[in-house]
């Protein structure tokens, strides 16, 4: 196989793995806290000698995730929670701690904060959130302080992964921040409102549409070379 080729299917792999990526933005588009993904297409060029032009292939390894903020929709609910600005929740996973955006939150039988999946939701310091039973309306401010009958009881904490490069995705909405995280007191959080997915379908489907015609052109191109080749082979025999 030459260099062409080589070059082309390099290019056809980073291709399809934008269209997965493309592929998951639109199935998540009603998913609340979800943030669309794209992926960063590198260049290497390699010297193939003093005579020879060099030789560059393409590849798209490194996701992307995209910080625009989501629509806010109004709830009502009184442990639903959207952040407005920067910032991710901090929750406990049986893997470990994990930043996300999607704020649908509950209280578990000890009075806990929870995820739906029953994940702690962590305050300030990184303890779970403690809601008193039976003391009256919970409010939460701005700051993430909550007030149970009136009286402050805790704070819900908001954080940013140290080093935004190091963020890896796990599953829809959940981030590992595998650089660490630090305090983010910029952001806001809404009582009563859940941010929606920050996709745009219209926006994804013609990105689809473009990667699509982008790989079919790669593809004819490897046809056309293939045929090439084995007509080479066949006028050499």
């Amino acid at each position: 196989m030459d260099n062409a080729s080589y070059a082309t299917l390099t290019r056809q792999s980073g291709l399809m793995r934008e269209m997965q990526i493309i592929a998951n933005n639109v199935a998540n588009a009603a998913t609340t806290g979800f943030r669309a993904e794209g992926v960063l297409f590198s260049e290497h060029i390699q010297s193939l000698g003093p005579a020879t032009e060099s030789l560059s292939m393409g590849t798209a390894k490194v996701p992307h995730t995209l910080a625009q903020q989501g629509s806010l929709s109004q709830t009502g609910g009184a442990f639903d929670l959207a952040i407005e600005g920067d910032g991710f929740f901090l929750i406990e996973t049986p893997a470990g701690q994990r930043l996300t955006r999607a704020g649908a939150f509950t209280t578990n039988e000890i009075g806990n904060l929870v995820t739906m999946r029953g994940d702690a939701v962590l305050d300030a310091g990184g303890a779970p959130v403690f809601i008193p039973q039976g003391t009256g309306t919970v409010g939460i401010s701005a700051d993430g302080t909550i007030s149970a009958g009136g009286a402050p009881v805790g704070q819900i904490g908001l954080f940013m992964p140290a080093d935004p490069d190091q963020m890896r995705r796990e599953g829809g909405v959940l981030f590992n921040p595998e650089g660490g995280i630090t305090p983010n007191p910029t952001g806001r959080m809404l009582q009563g409102f859940l941010e929606e997915a920050n996709v745009n379908p219209v926006l994804e489907i013609s990105r689809m549409i473009a990667v699509q015609r982008a790989y079919e052109l790669g593809q004819s191109f490897l046809d056309k070379e293939d045929a090439r080749i084995r007509g080479v082979i066949e006028a050499i025999r």
